[in-house]
């Protein structure tokens, strides 16, 4: 694997979207073998709640491992990441639309939005991978303004079943090494929301 990512520091950032952890998983491992430095972070909800998709203590213990390093899991925990300078882009994935919401009105009140806040006190750029089923009805507004937002950068996402679920977005996983690559030159990747056509 090309070690583009030498050197580089990512803050690995995941939310309550647990559908979505595998694909997450997988990326992580590749910005890994990229030659990136990750520094997990998993919110309150995404470390704490076991579903059908895995146990919490499962969850956590495989990005502490794939990271190489203990899981920041509070608020505290997450305060430091912009003082110390440990971040140099920041990555949220997956990203609720609960999560962007909070990021679009400056809330701060789990890990994840602390270590979000700490990280843009510097102008770093942050990515978001969206994974939601209300994206387009009450959480489009947020995510409209996270659009128009400086430093703000999106992977890539799609309608995944414009049928049965006409409000979902779901980022395109496998873009993210990209995403990360553009996000680090200013760039945003477009189209930010397409289409599949099968």
């Amino acid at each position: 694997m090309n070690k583009i990512f030498e050197g580089l520091k990512i803050g690995f950032a995941m939310t309550g979207s647990f559908c979505t952890f595998e694909k997450c998983f997988e990326q992580a491992e590749i910005l890994k073998s990229m030659g990136a430095e990750l520094i997990p972070i998993m919110s309150e909800n995404a470390s704490g709640i076991s579903t059908r998709f895995g146990s919490a203590d499962d969850n956590v213990k495989k990005l502490s491992e794939i990271c190489e390093k203990k899981v920041i899991k509070s608020i505290a925990d997450a305060e430091p990441i912009g003082p110390k300078n440990m971040t140099d882009i920041m990555v949220v994935a997956p990203c609720t639309s609960n999560t962007a919401s909070k990021l679009a009105g400056s809330i701060t009140d789990t890990a994840v939005t602390m270590a979000v806040k700490s990280h843009l006190r510097s102008g770093k750029p942050v990515l978001l991978a969206i994974a939601s089923n209300d994206s387009l009805l009450g959480s489009a507004k947020n995510i409209g303004e996270l659009f128009n937002r400086k430093n703000y950068y999106f992977v890539p996402m799609l309608q995944d079943d414009c049928t049965k679920k006409p409000a979902s977005l779901v980022s395109e996983f496998s873009m993210l090494p990209q995403a990360v690559s553009a996000a680090l030159k200013g760039i945003q990747l477009r189209p930010i929301i397409y289409h599949r056509s099968d």
